[in-house]
C-alpha cells in the first residue's frame, strides 16, 4: 500500500509541475506574439504493407510555427514527396504526394531541448503516368486509382530536438510518425529530417 501511495504522489506531483509550466499567464499576450518560418528536408521510411509497395524516399517543405500558449506552439507543415513503387505490375513511374499537417508542439522544460508534438495530416497523392498510359485502362490494376488523385487523412506524433538556437535562428532534428487512415488497412510512415527556421516577429 505504501508503494502505491508513493507512486500516486509522484504522478500527482509531475502532473502539477506540467500544469504549472503549461498554464498560460495571459493568453491574449501570448497567442501569435511570435512566428517562425522554416525549411525542412529528410527521408521517409515506409512501414507495414508499404515496405513492399515503395522504397524509402526524400521529402522537403516549409514549416510555420507560432506561439499559442505559454509553453505550446501551433505548427503548420507543408511537405512534398515523390514515391517510387516497387512492384513491376504498377503501371507508372512514381507517385507525387503533397502533405499538409496541423498540430501543436509542447515545450516541457523538464525534457528540454526536446519538444513533443502531434496533430492531424492530409495527404494528396497522384500517380506520375507516362504519356502513353490511359488512366481508364489501368484503373482496376494495383494502384490504378492514383491516376485520378487521392486524398487521405490521418494523424502524426513527433519529437523535435532543438540542436542550436541563436538570436532569430533555430536548427533542429525532427522525428515524426504518421498514420494515414487508408482502407482496408492503414498506412504508416516514419519521417526523419533536419530543419532551419527563422523568426518572423
Amino acid at each position: 500500500m505504501g508503494k502505491l501511495k508513493n507512486i500516486l504522489m509522484l504522478v500527482a506531483s509531475l502532473a502539477l509541475v506540467a500544469f504549472a509550466q503549461s498554464e498560460p499567464k495571459n493568453v491574449e499576450d501570448i497567442a501569435f506574439s511570435h512566428a517562425y518560418l522554416g525549411l525542412e528536408g529528410g527521408e521517409v521510411y515506409p512501414f507495414g504493407d508499404l515496405i513492399d509497395a515503395t522504397d524509402n524516399t526524400l521529402y522537403g517543405g516549409l514549416n510555420f510555427r507560432y506561439s499559442y500558449w505559454e509553453n505550446v506552439d501551433g505548427v503548420v507543415m507543408f511537405h512534398y514527396t515523390y514515391f517510387q513503387p516497387r512492384p513491376d505490375v504498377v503501371p507508372y513511374d512514381g507517385v507525387h504526394q503533397a502533405s499538409g499537417k496541423l498540430g501543436l508542439d509542447w515545450k516541457w522544460p523538464l525534457i528540454s531541448p526536446i519538444v513533443v508534438g502531434g496533430g492531424f495530416s492530409c495527404n494528396w497523392t497522384r500517380a506520375d503516368l507516362d504519356d502513353d498510359v490511359i488512366k481508364d485502362e489501368i484503373y482496376n490494376m494495383p494502384g490504378g486509382t492514383l491516376g485520378d488523385n487521392e486524398t487521405e487523412f490521418g494523424w502524426y506524433v513527433r519529437l523535435n530536438l532543438i540542436a542550436w538556437n541563436f538570436k532569430d535562428y533555430r536548427v533542429g532534428f525532427n522525428l515524426m510518425w504518421e498514420e494515414i487512415w487508408t482502407l482496408p488497412k492503414r498506412s504508416n510512415m516514419l519521417y526523419a529530417g533536419l530543419y532551419v527556421e527563422r523568426k518572423l516577429w
